[in-house]
């Protein structure tokens, strides 16, 4: 995957523009705090792929685990101090599982389903979130750095201290989400849907923000200054503002040729 390039990041107490019914409203505001890291023992014990499995009311408790879960169906799940690598959850089917202090590398979570679920202090780097979908859930201290989530929906869930970082995003749902406390730095959002999303104080820096939906959604959102030009005809079609072009030029309008 090739991800959307870094920009330079401003510096602390950087000029910064929230977007409003009201038009552009300029200001200053300091970096935002970063999700608290994942509270992980110093040694974990490797999971047994005969003795843990995601199942009903299933809990995986500070273990390393490198086993393909993939394809599961189960409620109530626990997956608490864990550290994913290379793991394989693709196409599982999750209600009201909870993730807590777990770490994420390089596995693959593509058309993952959980409903009704929670993620806390958790990190994921370098893995695949293509499809993935969590829905009416929570997102608590949580980093996605890395990450391919393409197609990914996060419909009605609720966001709190969650960055995005260099992630490919293009095409997310997050339709009805409460995105108050979500950051997105140098991601690629193109063709992302924000329709009916609560957005005041969500951050944007250095991302890709073309073809967006839903855009009256980002009353109170914060963007980067360099993002604006992206945003702007976007902006325009939702408030229904139409683009003055250059007028022909007529014989004798005494116009220079």
């Amino acid at each position: 995957m090739a991800s959307p390039p870094a920009r330079q990041q401003q510096p602390r107490g950087s000029p910064v523009v929230a977007v409003g019914a009201r038009g552009y409203r300029g200001g200053v505001a300091g970096a935002p705090r970063s999700p608290a890291r994942p509270r992980l023992p110093p040694s974990l014990a490797p999971a047994d792929p005969a003795e843990h499995d995601l199942g009903d009311e299933a809990t995986l408790r500070r273990l390393a685990v490198e086993l393909d879960l993939a394809g599961r169906s189960a409620e109530s799940v626990e997956l608490d101090q864990c550290r994913f690598s290379d793991a394989d959850l693709s196409g599982s089917s999750l209600h009201r599982a909870g993730v807590r202090d777990c770490r994420f590398t390089g596995t693959n979570l593509a058309n993952l389903r959980a409903e009704q679920s929670s993620m806390l202090r958790t990190e994921l780097t370098g893995s695949r979130l293509t499809g993935l979908h969590w829905l009416d859930g929570t997102l608590r201290e949580v980093l996605v750095g890395d990450c391919r989530a393409d197609l990914s929906v996060f419909r009605f869930t609720r966001f709190h201290r969650v960055r995005f970082e260099r992630c490919n995003l293009t095409r997310a749902d997050f339709q009805n989400a409460d995105l108050g406390g979500a950051q997105f730095v140098a991601c690629d959002l193109t063709g992302a849907q924000f329709s009916f999303a609560r957005m005041h104080g969500t951050r944007f820096e250095g991302c890709a923000l073309t073809d967006l939906g839903g855009m009256r959604s980002f009353d109170g959102a914060i963007i980067d200054p360099a993002d604006l030009m992206q945003l702007s005809y976007a902006m325009a079609a939702a408030l229904g503002i139409q683009l003055a072009g250059p007028e022909p030029a007529t014989a004798g309008d005494g116009r220079c040729r």
